[in-house]
């Protein structure tokens, strides 16, 4: 997909309760049982799910073919029935994706795209390339089929069109480094952010509030990929820093430092507002959605508060 970052940003519909929701695998394969319990929290929260039966295809790890995956893709964004895009789970193969997605099919049907770990790919894709708004959040597979598995106030917020709101307590994030910055909301999981460098869609990260999270990768990871970020200039314009939960993110359950004074390592020169532990992704619980590509404002005092200021989404 050919860049469009001149191009004003594109909000989808807003959704609404009765909506149709269109459940996609663009990544790894998946358990039914998974998808259905899945679908049963999406009706829940007052939504019709709506799944195509190959999405179970298998091919090795992946959800299927890449023709396949391509395909259910393009699909969800072109029927006008569908008014949302939730993915079932992460894993791993999205980046076969957006150099092989129809752009026509895709930036002439801008819809609600939400989705986290390996879907970082898509969202920062689509953010850059389509200029879409894109959602950092729960997963059908994953959080949906959980009792607390999804934030449904920041779902809402960001998915309903609420104009401004704030995301604070109890948020999971704490003060790293104190400061006040406004930018635009951008991000995802860690390890896709770095793995996109050298490529056709490498992160676009300057003017942002970066959001950052990862899983189970150990202390020393986690320093090499945001050195990585770092040392490619991805960090030179940033205007502030959320990191997520960081579940499982340390080299034993012994150690004598903590992620949190690695990560200050790399970013203390950078005299930017960072803060720590924000339940979006990889989470223990009630996972929160975020706007991708918004106008955003980080304040990082005694307590964190990130305020999204304009709406991801209209009526």
């Amino acid at each position: 997909m050919a860049s469009a970052s001149n191009n004003p940003r594109i909000k989808p519909r807003a959704l609404r309760r009765g909506d149709k929701v269109g459940i996609v695998a663009p990544a790894s394969n998946l358990k039914r049982e998974l998808l259905e319990a899945g679908c049963d929290g999406l009706r829940r929260a007052g939504y019709e799910p709506f799944y195509f039966d190959s999405i179970l295809e298998r091919d090795l790890y992946f959800a299927g073919s890449v023709a396949r995956r391509v395909r259910e893709l393009e699909e969800m964004f072109v029927r006008d029935d569908i008014r949302a895009i939730v993915c079932a789970r992460g894993g791993y193969g999205s980046n076969y994706l957006p150099s092989t997605l129809d752009p026509r099919k895709v930036i002439s049907h801008p819809k609600i795209l939400v989705g986290y770990s390996d879907i970082t790919t898509l969202l920062c894709c689509m953010a850059d390339a389509a200029n879409f708004v894109t959602f950092h959040g729960p997963m059908v597979a994953k959080d949906f089929a959980l009792p607390d598995g999804v934030d449904s106030e920041s779902w809402q917020n960001a998915l309903g069109g609420t104009g401004q709101w704030e995301i604070a307590e109890p948020s999971g994030a704490k003060p790293l480094v104190a400061g006040g910055a406004e930018g635009i909301l951008y991000g995802g999981c860690l390890s896709m952010l770095a793995a996109s460098l050298g490529t056709e869609h490498e992160v676009h990260t300057a003017g942002t509030i970066l959001f950052v999270e990862d899983i189970a990768a150990k202390p020393y990871q986690i320093d090499r990929m945001l050195m990585q970020l770092k040392l490619a200039g991805k960090l030179e314009d940033v205007r502030g820093m959320v990191f997520g939960e960081m579940l499982d993110c340390r080299q034993s359950p012994d150690q004598d430092y903590t992620l949190q004074e690695v990560v200050l390592r790399i970013v203390a020169d950078l005299e930017i507002p960072v803060a720590f532990g924000l339940r979006s992704g990889h989470v223990s619980r009630a996972n929160i959605t975020l706007p991708l590509g918004v106008r955003s404002r980080l304040e990082v005092g005694a307590a964190v508060k990130l305020t999204i200021l304009e709406s991801a989404t209209i009526p």
